[in-house]
């Protein structure tokens, strides 16, 4: 382990983090809100952290191995984290615990959306802005923008980008060169966000509120500058827009990448995955709608349709806006949108969730296991496409699987042990392990009413949900330690 290159890289990441404190603070001056010592503390206290990690290593040159990649990851995730809490706990508005805003800042990194915050609409603007930044960032991953960054200082970064990048098949890269393709998802993402900006402020939202909600719906992460979310703006076109960039953002990058370079929509569907995707999806939206009618929930046709449709993209991508208390919807409804942010967005893209690619393979794979029944000594490979699938690729699906069950388990039982209900505990564990953002029962509106111990409970599920499970997980095997 090369502690001293881990140490240099942790204060290079620190100092370019503190820069995320700027635009908030710039808001906070030109408006007078009177929080601009918070954002001010906050860059100057990061900025000097990274420099005192950085200056006494600053000459170490030693190429990453992937086990420090693995450590690299989560300190910063877990650091920056810290550093986000700081502006919560240092402005007068919101004056928050270190708990709550550590749970808030997670949330914003992880794009996770769960909030402890009430009164939104009353927050200084600097930090409404702030909330949606977090979230912005953490979308794509800032270690693949260190990725970008980095090469620069003189820092390979291919073992952050193995370590980071989500799904079952992280080496695949889109162009040569580890810094191009990083580059190249940030051109992606970032194109993303000003065409989603444009729309929204196209169709009736003001400026600041459409910048704002374009960076929480292109990192599927739920956040809004208002506590009723996207239902504030009463708005179907609003609503409209925020369906279409959900589900781009939940589809694998690179097949962005690879329709923009071949000027080809038709490459989308060419992708098992994709395939399954808009499936799931559009089924889900399809029982949400007729159930919502039939039920006399909405008896208007239209209203059924709107409302179904975008909670089961905004649940289903794991994105987390509503436009409705859909925790109070009547019967199944509500538990089998919940169910759907299990499988979550495409690999690859900014969505939680175990993630299509890999339900995929494992119902590829449990129907190989019928069919073995039938004839016990066949071979029978899965494939996804016209493309056999290694067995070691199967085998950590269905390991990640296992683990991903264990997770859930023991940490609903830890809620559960503290006191919360068992719908409380169920979603709120699915919620945060998803990075999907609004459970059912007591976090269904927002999470401050639940204690502080579920609060840390849930602030390791986002983590352990946004960085796949394995990547936190290995840290914590005594082989990961030996020389």
């Amino acid at each position: 382990m090369h502690f001293s290159s881990i140490q240099r890289i942790l204060g290079l990441l620190l100092m370019v983090a503190s820069t995320i404190m700027l635009p908030p603070l710039a808001i906070a001056l030109v408006l007078g809100e009177g929080v601009e010592h918070a954002f001010l503390m906050a860059f100057g206290g990061v900025l000097l952290a990274g420099l005192l990690c950085w200056l006494p290593v600053r000459r170490q040159r030693r190429e990453l191995r992937i086990r420090d990649g693995f450590l690299v990851v989560v300190l910063f995730w877990t650091v920056l984290a810290l550093v986000g809490a700081v502006p919560f706990v240092v402005a007068d508005q919101p004056h928050m615990p270190f708990t709550d805003a550590f749970f808030e800042s997670m949330s914003g990194l992880t794009t996770t959306g769960a909030t402890v915050i009430t009164g939104i609409d009353r927050l200084p603007r600097s930090v409404q802005f702030y909330r949606q930044e977090l979230q912005w960032l953490g979308g794509m991953g800032i270690i693949v923008l260190a990725v970008a960054v980095l090469p620069m200082l003189g820092i390979g970064g291919m073992q952050l980008y193995r370590a980071e990048t989500p799904g079952p098949m992280k080496d695949n890269k889109l162009t040569p060169r580890i810094t191009e393709t990083a580059k190249a998802l940030w051109y992606i993402y970032l194109g993303l966000t000003v065409a989603c900006a444009a729309s929204y402020w196209f169709v009736g939202m003001d400026p600041f509120d459409a910048v704002a909600h374009s960076f929480s719906t292109v990192a599927i992460g739920g956040f809004s500058t208002h506590d009723l979310s996207i239902g504030y703006f009463q708005s179907p076109a609003i609503e409209l827009v925020a369906v279409v960039f959900m589900l781009l953002a939940g589809v694998n990058f690179s097949l962005h990448f690879v329709a923009w370079r071949k000027t080809s929509p038709l490459s989308y569907f060419r992708d098992p995955e994709f395939r399954a995707y808009i499936t799931v999806l559009s089924l889900a939206a399809v029982v949400a709608v007729v159930y919502l009618y039939r039920s006399g929930t909405f008896p208007v046709l239209g209203d059924a349709i709107h409302h179904g449709v975008f909670q089961a993209v905004s649940i289903g991508t794991t994105t987390g806006f509503t436009t409705a208390a859909y925790f109070h919807w009547p019967g199944f409804l509500p538990v089998m949108l919940l169910f759907t942010s299990f499988i979550g967005g495409c690999a690859g893209s900014t969505g939680g969730g175990m993630k299509v690619i890999r339900f995929l393979l494992l119902f590829k794979q449990g129907l190989r296991e019928i069919m073995r029944l039938v004839h016990p000594n066949a071979q029978i490979p899965v494939k996804i496409g016209n493309k056999a699938m290694p067995e070691r690729v199967v085998e950590a699906v269905w390991g990640f699987f296992a683990i991903y069950v264990g997770c859930f388990a023991v940490m609903m039982l830890a809620l559960l042990a503290t006191g919360l209900d068992q719908v409380t505990a169920f979603s709120a564990v699915a919620a945060c392990l998803n990075n999907l953002g609004p459970g059912l029962g007591e976090v269904g509106y927002h999470y401050s009413d639940i204690n502080d111990v579920s609060k840390w409970v849930l602030s390791f599920a986002m983590l352990l949900g946004r960085l796949e499970i394995f990547t936190l997980l290995v840290l914590l095997t005594p082989a990961f330690w030996r020389r």
